[in-house]
């Protein structure tokens, strides 16, 4: 079985497309994981994947690039903070927010922290998903090393967190505003009337084709004037033909 063939029965077998991934980079990645794992051909690596369940979970956190934290480039946080929510929230009494590929949950949890210290209290709807099971349940956990907390203030520290050994647990209060859920951008219906996505350093993995398609997607999901944040290595080439305008480096405002 070449890698082609790899590639459509992952599909047809787990709704998996794998086409829609940069494929000199995406083959690069599952060579590197076949010899670690002594596995000989993409023949063996599918037989192993349909006859193990827990052998898939692992191909997929593999597959994902699970690198986050909180506050990631705090100076586009900082324009969350000051200018985004703000002009938001001026016509809105509540938000409606999807935190798209979330990873391990630091991105939803700091704009819950955010939103916690803007509204005082007031419960907002705040999705996040992730297309890997594994890193969802280590989301719910809300459990972070020392560096993926190093951008929060100790002020936030002590007031969001409590402090276990070299890790920091985020506190309850917090954990209860984000609705975590598994979600495939790639084959998946989307949600309808945010008015915050925030999608960050993800779409770079996906060819151009999959990009335009799920920008597009996004900006269908958002509600008139709401905001799609993006990452610093990303860029919409064609935000106008999707019906979005750019308002901040990273930020897409919907027209």
């Amino acid at each position: 079985m070449d890698f082609t063939e790899f590639k459509r029965r992952m599909l047809g077998q787990f709704r998996l497309d794998l086409q829609s991934y940069k494929e000199n980079q995406l083959k690069r990645r599952l060579e590197s994981m076949m010899v670690r794992q002594k596995i000989a051909s993409f023949g063996e690596l599918y037989k192993l994947l349909t006859e193990d369940r827990m052998a898939y979970e692992t191909f997929l956190d593999q597959l994902t690039i699970n690198v986050s934290e909180f506050f990631r480039d705090p100076q586009r946080w900082n324009d969350i903070q000051k200018t985004i929510l703000p002009a938001l929230l001026q016509n809105r009494s509540t938000l409606k927010i999807w935190s798209a590929a979330c990873s391990n949950g630091p991105e939803p949890y700091s704009l819950a922290i955010l939103l916690d210290e803007m509204t005082h209290g007031k419960m907002h709807r705040l999705d996040a998903s992730d297309i890997d099971k594994n890193i969802l349940s280590a989301a719910a956990i809300g459990k972070y090393n020392q560096d993926m907390v190093r951008n929060v203030s100790p002020q936030r520290l002590q007031k969001y967190f409590t402090r276990e050994g070299n890790y920091y647990l985020v506190n309850d209060a917090i954990k209860k505003r984000v609705n975590f859920k598994r979600h495939d951008l790639l084959i998946e219906p989307y949600g309808q009337g945010y008015d915050l996505i925030v999608c960050r350093n993800v779409t770079i993995y996906f060819t151009r084709e999959a990009q335009d398609r799920i920008n597009s997607k996004f900006s269908q999901a958002l509600t008139a004037g709401g905001i799609f944040f993006i990452g610093g290595s990303e860029m919409i080439f064609n935000y106008q033909e999707l019906g979005l305008e750019k308002v901040l480096p990273c930020f897409y405002r919907k027209a």
